[in-house]
């Protein structure tokens, strides 16, 4: 009974703390989707896999998410055909490299002024070598669950109805071009631009409510989506917490090498949000190498149990694994040359 309440506490702690970031990449998401011009936005994105994986692992800095609300953000931009090594490296580099995650992590480390730096070039590093190697694939379709494919399809076919474009024609081609397509509660594309919000009063006045109706609706579709993830991912993250105690992780902490593992397994063991994972760093900073440190602040971040479900909701299973695959490696080989060459 004592582990159940435990395990309890700890699945409820997991979700009052990741919400309200999950909250926050959701409003940001369907704010993209109302306010901003998708297709000026698009039009400049980068199609180089290299400089497209620059440019959104730099994106966090202007959209502080954590790694729950990251993922809408990211899942919008694949919808509306960004490229893959934008998104990507949008989602692997925005938890860390943000200013509320710079922010923390030097409050907790102010002593070694380089586990800051450290932890934002690592990520950078992590971020676009994994965002190049699938910014290869241009047609980021195949990376996709086919339920985000469907909707992608959906919403093209509409478009093309609308706009009254040939099937054929190399505009049918392109996809959903301005982002003004929306599929609210009821499974129906309104296009926004129809909104005319420049007419009559009144029209204006009603052009308004119906954005706000459309932007209430995305972000009730988008939460139940998500939000069911993450109280699974959250889940399990509280079992494999009482299940596997933490002296037992400590425990193999001994060595340079076993220690960077041990706090690896760590970091996706524990699941903290990675705007506080630093205060829970700096307890291990006594016994811990640096290095180790460096593995737990930027390795948590990517491989988060409880974010794992989010992921799986947009990508398919071999491409999350893939994923996490690459990072594990990167982070172990950086982390240990750090220790070595220090």
């Amino acid at each position: 009974m004592e582990r159940l309440h435990e395990g309890f506490t700890l699945f409820m702690s997991l979700v009052v703390e990741a919400m309200p970031f999950l909250l926050a990449g959701v409003i940001l998401s369907s704010l993209m989707l109302l306010w901003i011009d998708e297709r000026q936005l698009l039009a400049r994105l980068p199609r180089h896999p290299l400089l497209g994986a620059m440019v959104g692992s730099l994106t966090g800095l202007l959209f502080p998410v954590c790694e729950c609300g990251n993922i809408p953000v990211a899942r919008r931009l694949l919808m509306q055909r960004a490229p893959a090594s934008v998104a990507i490296a949008f989602l692997l580099a925005a938890p860390t490299v943000n200013p509320i995650a710079i922010w923390s992590t030097w409050v907790a480390f102010r002593d070694q002024p380089e586990i800051v730096v450290l932890r934002v070039v690592l990520s950078l590093i992590i971020a676009v070598t994994i965002a190049c190697l699938f910014g290869v694939q241009r047609d980021a379709r195949g990376l996709l669950q086919p339920k985000l494919v469907r909707r992608m399809a959906l919403m093209e076919t509409y478009g093309r109805e609308r706009a009254n474009i040939p099937s054929g024609s190399a505009a049918a081609t392109v996809g959903l071009q301005s982002g003004t397509y929306v599929l609210g509660q009821s499974g129906r594309s309104t296009r926004l631009e129809t909104l005319p919000l420049t007419a009559t009063a009144t029209d204006g006045r009603n052009a308004v409510k119906r954005r706000l109706e459309l932007f209430a609706n995305n972000v009730v579709v988008e939460l139940r989506e998500l939000g069911a993830m993450l109280i699974l991912g959250s889940a399990i993250a509280a079992a494999i917490q009482v299940l596997a105690p933490r002296e037992l992780v400590v425990g193999l902490g001994e060595g340079p090498v076993l220690s960077i593992v041990a706090m690896m397994l760590l970091a996706a063991l524990v699941s903290i949000c990675s705007t506080v994972d630093a205060f829970f760093a700096l307890s291990f900073a006594a016994t811990f190498t640096t290095g180790s440190l460096l593995a737990f602040l930027v390795f948590g971040p990517i491989v988060d149990i409880k974010a794992a479900g989010l992921l799986l909701s947009v990508f398919r299973p071999r491409v999350v694994a893939y994923i996490f695959a690459i990072a594990a490696q990167l982070t172990f080989l950086l982390t240990l040359a750090y220790t070595f060459l220090a």
